[in-house]
């Protein structure tokens, strides 16, 4: 039987893998903490292991953020009502790159770029690099 994965908890699991890339902690680390085995912390990445309450709130701890950090951008789950807040969700791209060692690496190190010329050039190369047909290919 195959069971389909929450987007809740895929959520809270691409979360879970962000805040360890920010924090450099491995998945053997995160386990540790938490009296686990890294591949019990990548099923609870991917989402199809559910973190319990309880193991939520030490997970705060050891990664040091709330509760909500866990649920920014979640998905609205199925007959709520929406939530009057105005709310700005990342879209998923951004989450997804944000997610990556590389992402967070790169955001890292452009947002220490103080001179503004700079960063926009950067910018404009990148952008001028992925719209020129790859050659390689």
């Amino acid at each position: 039987m195959v069971t389909k994965v929450s987007p809740t908890d895929k959520h809270v699991g691409s979360r879970l893998r962000m805040r360890q890339l920010m924090l450099d902690m491995s998945q053997s680390d995160i386990a540790e903490a938490l009296g686990l085995t890294f591949q019990q912390v990548q099923k609870c990445e991917k989402g199809t292991n559910r973190i319990s309450a309880s193991r939520l709130q030490r997970l705060c701890q050891v990664l040091q953020v709330p509760v909500a950090f866990f649920f920014e951008g979640a998905p609205q789950a199925v007959g709520l009502p929406k939530s009057t807040e105005a709310e700005v969700e990342s879209p998923d791209y951004v989450r997804d790159f944000l997610s990556t060692s590389d992402g967070l690496a790169l955001v890292k190190a452009f947002t220490r770029i103080r001179n503004a010329r700079l960063r926009h050039a950067i910018v404009a190369l990148v952008e001028q690099v992925v719209s020129e047909p790859d050659v390689a290919a």
